[in-house]
């Protein structure tokens, strides 16, 4: 197969493509060349920019994908764009969305008054009703995160008649290059024998993944034909609470210290969870598993010894020291 993937040079992207050339497929990425990932000769690049992707229209018809995995979709207008660019030039695209779209997402950002859903969240759980779930956070207009929401997204995707569509959920991806478990390594390097959890937030529930069997889920999705038509979640099968989490990351560190949970009020303000914790993002993933075989590939014990041994050597280039306010910590267990 001919596989397009736009995007693609960043966290997950290398590993799909990787994946998907070890299977044996054609891989060319289509992205700006800021970002140049580590690959195989053997994928092609074509450069150029996301936001004007019929500027390139020639230039995909002569590629002729059979399949075009769309890594950084965000919006209503990209994907009215990415439809009208590759209807009846590719067979299929593939769409990476985001546990975001649930409502339960929406709840527990406080952006809609919503029920508390019924766990596991499968692919036909409630949807968002409010919109822009970023917009809040946005530096201005052109900020990605002004007009993100992968709602429309989807149904652009979906309902076209051009061209024949699967959606991906991702879940929380953790795994070399993303720094998802640096607040609490971090204490344990630290030396910090307790950490403090807010009571509500040590049970909470999300649905993770470890970066190369994301990627894996991924190439499945994009070589399995039966996939068009179909929505995904992505992501372990089991959803750890943050108690387990903060755990897992101790285990593989060597830390011998203890979580301690405290009732919301003596928490300390700088670890105080503003979100409805009642709403968990947990998703079912076992569509993917019975419909397309998927399995993961790198065990979580595994998974998990290679994030800690990554972010051990790798702190993120700027770090909030208002985050790690022991003296706060040490008082409020006192």
């Amino acid at each position: 197969m001919r596989i397009l993937i736009i995007g693609g040079t960043r966290f997950i992207g290398p590993h799909v493509c990787e994946r998907l050339l070890a299977l044996g497929h054609q891989v060319c990425l289509f992205h700006r060349g800021l970002t140049e990932a580590q690959l195989p000769t053997s994928v092609d690049r074509m450069y150029g920019d996301r936001n004007s992707l019929s500027n390139y229209a020639s230039d995909f018809k002569k590629l002729e994908p059979d399949v075009v995995v769309d890594m950084i979709c965000y919006n209503e207008r990209e994907a009215s764009e990415l439809v009208d660019v590759f209807s009846g030039v590719a067979g299929r695209i593939v769409m990476i969305s985001s546990m975001d779209v649930y409502r339960a997402y929406g709840g527990l950002l406080r952006l809609e008054p919503a029920p508390v859903d019924q766990l596991p969240l499968t692919e036909e759980s409630p949807l968002r009703e409010s919109r822009f779930p970023y917009r809040t956070l946005a530096q201005g207009l052109d900020d990605m995160a002004f007009n993100y929401d992968k709602i429309p997204v989807e149904d652009i995707v979906m309902s076209s008649s051009g061209i024949s569509g699967t959606v991906l959920r991702l879940p929380a991806v953790y795994g070399p290059g993303d720094h998802r478990a640096f607040d609490y390594l971090k204490r344990m390097i630290d030396g910090r024998k307790t950490i403090i959890l807010e009571e509500n937030h040590s049970h909470w529930r999300w649905t993770r993944g470890y970066v190369e069997n994301i990627a894996a889920a991924i190439a499945v999705a994009v070589v399995e034909n039966r996939a068009a038509g179909r929505i995904y979640n992505v992501g372990e099968s089991s959803a750890l609470t943050e108690l387990e989490w903060v755990h897992s990351i101790g285990l593989p560190a060597g830390w011998q210290g203890q979580v301690v949970v405290l009732p919301k009020e003596d928490v300390p303000q700088h670890l105080s969870v503003p979100y409805d914790l009642s709403h968990h993002i947990y998703g079912n993933t076992q569509r993917l598993r019975d419909e397309l075989g998927y399995q993961e590939h790198v065990s979580f014990e595994d998974g998990m010894k290679r994030t800690v041994e990554w972010e051990a050597e790798h702190s993120p280039e700027r770090v909030d020291p208002s985050r790690f306010d022991y003296a706060a910590e040490d008082a409020a267990l006192a």
